[in-house]
């Protein structure tokens, strides 16, 4: 079975796991249930497909899939507009998902750049691909314990490095959505072999990892509030923003807003005259 279309079913296996009759408005179908939710002949009658037909989605035999099936499963599965995308993305033709040649070196957007340069004053980063890092600034380094080169994973710092556990405080709470997020880019991107590495190797490193990979669970770029226990600062608390390049959807710049006159902005501005590193741009990804 192709690689894309395990994801397929294994993504209508679990939305369809977890949608009850009583939550899909329809009687049961009679008989013992062997599944926590739909069966495929409930969910087939609710979206207009024929059983066999469904088997065939969910048993990665159907090569092709139309929008139209796609946005009558998304109904019946009761979908979110990111769930719904990220089906779409799923049941795409191979041949329009691959890429046509080699993955061009990836640049900091100029814009973000400068806006990153402007934010001296709050942590920053600037995220391309497979979270890899592109950019970020002093204080990001100080706050979170860690040089965040660019070049380097911050996903890979997040799930491996033992000092992100210990330095965010609510680190599941950040850490879930995160493997949400690789699922989604993954969807997108299924050829990405440096991405699916990653992936591969951060769920047979970290048990949680696996756990909400297992999940099927998708996310994009959720606003999330971190709290991290600095050891000379204390308590500090953020709401994580993101602002996406216009060129480049691939590209963000991930911001840590603070509360105007809270204990978190009152301290910043120590760690900064404490010696935090200067921003670090990597100029070829």
């Amino acid at each position: 079975m192709p690689a894309d279309r395990a994801a397929l079913g294994a993504f209508l296996r679990s939305r369809r796991d977890r949608l009850t009759p009583a939550r899909a408005g329809i009687t049961a179908f009679p008989g013992p249930r062997r599944v926590p939710g739909l069966r495929k002949e409930e969910l087939a009658v609710l979206a207009g497909l024929s059983p066999d037909h469904y088997s065939r989605l969910e048993q990665g035999r159907q090569s092709t899939v139309s929008e139209d099936v796609v946005h009558a499963l998304a109904r019946a599965l009761q979908l979110d507009d990111l769930e719904r995308t990220h089906l779409l993305d799923l049941a795409a033709p191979t041949s329009r998902r691959r890429r046509s040649g080699p993955e061009a070196p990836q640049r900091p957007d100029p814009g973000l750049l400068r806006l990153l340069d402007t934010l001296a004053h709050v942590p920053a980063l600037l995220l391309g691909r497979r979270s890899d890092v592109l950019a970020r600034n002093g204080l990001l380094s100080a706050v979170l314990g860690t040089s965040m080169d660019p070049g380097s994973n911050f996903a890979r710092w997040l799930f491996l490095d033992p000092g992100a556990r210990a330095r965010i405080t609510n680190w599941a709470d950040f850490a879930a959505p995160a493997v949400g997020a690789l699922r989604y880019e993954l969807g997108r991107r299924p050829d990405d072999r440096r991405l699916v590495a990653l992936v591969e190797e951060l769920r047979a490193q970290d048990p949680d990892v696996a756990r909400w990979w297992a999940d099927q669970g998708v996310t994009f770029r959720t606003s999330v509030t971190k709290h991290v226990d600095h050891p000379e600062a204390g308590p500090l608390t953020f709401g994580i923003e993101s602002v996406v390049a216009p060129l480049d959807p691939d590209q963000r710049l991930v911001v840590y807003t603070v509360e105007a006159d809270s204990p978190t902005a009152r301290v910043l501005p120590l760690l900064a005259s404490w010696g935090a590193p200067e921003t670090a741009v990597a100029r070829e990804r």
